[in-house]
């Protein structure tokens, strides 16, 4: 039962969408006025539309601009920017404005489950599926939500009696949800990314750092990244509450970190000042690439936090599969390794890529989003056996090799049609040589050439297969 009471209220919900359409039927469940708006009017939103309607919920397309009259407040999808005059009329007329995720902590009821909160410019997604895995080996019961999976709305207002929550929290849900409180949080690392959206790399950090805000146990931090530190240094935690640490170094004291090829903690220890629990090998990692270790470290400091034991916390690592297109290795041909991660779709995601291999033929470019490519490609040259690039803005990455690595071959393919990438993948086949990776890590978004990663990282995979069996 919700805790929430907003019966007869009335309450604009901005954007359909994943979250949007579930957020207006709990709305409506509860009793409120509901009223959607959204900026497009097409097909698809009309069928979304529809079944809503059914419920008695007023939905408008085509204006996503207007408040309704009479509106008491504003629940939004995350990706509305804060600047949309929708949100500029809310707040002239003093209405609040909340996200799907703030709406979903406040319709807990009394026995709802601890949430253990995850955000960071990269690696939520699989840090969050891993955190799962390893509370499921304990025998908890729990599920991977939030920016991935079931909609918390829907998750809070089901009758599965939830031990624990695995919460996924991106920058722009946390702008929007200034009363969620977690158990334990961890804000991965921290990296310019939507920027157009927060308006500027202390916006973004700043909505990043409000997961720690309200902690009980634990704020787990990036010893190899100090924004993270600072921001918690900066919460507002419940006393009691801990800093700390993941590194892929040895860790000190309230750290966890990797000795010897073994995943240790030197938290949540009886003397952590002399004392080291193991909890698993690296080899337990899949894959074993850096930045995925780190990935599995903050899991295992948000589990721990939890109490969950050590073998459960190798259980679960053991029983984790990353999604595709996540450093996903595809096929060998001719003795050279062809590798997808075509969810690498910023600069900071791709430096940790690039740094899991020795020797690379890069495959990248698409939508830059603002981004510059001069410190990705001086910190990676020296891995570079060449690179195949495509895509819209190609030439701001052309244009750093010619800078930072001006004697790695270049193959730039004038052509930004889907079947551009069965010909990177040949050219990348003729730049490499055995022994090398060929690596899909864009470091841009999709959309001038795919409808999403995915698409781009099947496209990949289709084209390696096709070239093996050419190999045969």
């Amino acid at each position: 039962m919700s805790a929430l009471d907003l019966a007869g209220q009335q309450v604009t919900v901005a954007g359909l969408g994943v979250s949007g359409v579930p957020a207006a039927r709990a709305l409506a469940g509860l009793g409120a006025v509901v009223t959607v708006v959204n900026g497009s009017d097409g097909e698809r939103e009309r069928a979304q539309a529809a079944p809503l309607e059914e419920l008695g919920i007023t939905v408008r397309l085509g204006d996503g601009d207007t408040l309704p009259e009479g509106t008491d407040l504003v629940v939004t999808t995350p990706g509305w920017k804060p600047t949309s005059p929708l949100f500029q009329a809310a707040e002239a007329a003093g209405v609040p404005v909340w996200g799907d995720v703030e709406l979903a902590w406040r319709m807990r009821g009394p026995d709802a489950p601890p949430w253990l909160a995850v955000t960071g410019t990269n690696g939520k997604t699989t840090t969050v599926r891993m955190l799962a895995a390893i509370l499921e080996a304990e025998g908890l019961r729990t599920a991977a939500v939030g920016n991935i999976g079931v909609p918390l709305v829907d998750v809070v207002l089901s009758d599965e009696p939830y031990d624990v929550l695995a919460v996924e929290l991106s920058s722009y849900q946390l702008h929007w949800a200034p009363s969620v409180r977690a158990h334990s949080a961890t804000v991965l690392n921290l990296a310019p990314d939507h920027l157009d959206w927060h308006g500027s790399m202390e916006a973004y950090a700043a909505d990043k750092g409000r997961i720690y805000e309200g902690n009980t146990v634990a704020c787990v931090y990036n010893v190899a990244d100090k924004a993270t530190e600072d921001l918690v240094r900066e919460a507002d935690v419940e006393e009691g509450c801990r800093a700390i640490g993941f590194t892929l170094g040895t860790p000190g004291p309230s750290q966890l970190g990797v000795v010897e090829g073994i995943l240790v903690d030197r938290a949540f220890v009886e003397n952590r000042h002399k004392q080291a629990q193991e909890l698993a090998e690296v080899s337990d990692v899949t894959p074993a690439a850096p930045h995925n270790i780190a990935n599995a470290l903050a899991a295992a400091a948000l589990a721990r936090a939890f109490g969950v034991r050590p073998q459960s916390v190798r259980d679960g690592l053991r029983a984790f599969h990353p999604d595709a297109h996540r450093i996903e290795h595809v096929a060998d041909v001719g003795g050279v390794a062809y590798v997808d991660d075509s969810k690498a779709t910023n600069t900071h995601a791709t430096e940790a890529s690039l740094a899991a291999y020795e020797h690379i033929v890069w495959i990248a470019g698409g939508l830059a989003k603002g981004a510059t490519f001069d410190e990705l490609v001086q910190k990676s040259a020296g891995r570079l056996r060449g690179a195949v690039l495509i895509g819209a803005d190609r030439g701001l990455i052309r244009e750093a090799l010619v800078r930072h690595a001006p004697d790695v071959p270049v193959v730039d393919l004038d052509r930004t049609d889907t079947g551009a990438m069965s010909e990177a993948v040949r050219e990348a086949a003729r730049l490499a040589r055995p022994g090398d990776t060929v690596l899909l890590a864009p470091a841009c978004a999709s959309m001038d050439m795919y409808l999403n990663y995915n698409k781009r990282g099947e496209a990949f995979a289709d084209a390696v297969r096709t070239l093996a069996a050419q190999e045969q």
